[in-house]
């Protein structure tokens, strides 16, 4: 479980310096979208047979940081839009 919260955090680290930007963004949703990412990422690598789900593999590595930026730019598009509306 350790492990898990600890890979979120550096997928979702990796992933928001990947994305250009500055995103406002906490440190719990950083680890948030980081874990999300991180389960998307080791459920597409389990669907190509690359591993299993919890294991970590570059593949699935890989395709976790990709969606974490995918889901920081959704939620960066979320929260803009909740701020346009005040």
């Amino acid at each position: 479980m350790i492990g898990f919260i600890l890979a979120g955090l550096i997928i979702g680290a990796l992933a928001r310096l990947i994305k250009p930007g500055k995103q406002n963004l906490g440190l719990l949703a950083t680890l948030l979208l980081g874990l999300v990412g991180s389960i998307i990422g080791g459920a597409i690598a389990s669907f190509f047979g690359t591993g299993n789900m919890w294991e970590l593999n570059i593949f699935g590595f890989i395709v976790s940081v990709i969606a974490a930026v995918l889901l920081i730019g959704v939620a960066e598009s979320v929260m803009g839009r909740r701020h346009v509306r005040r």
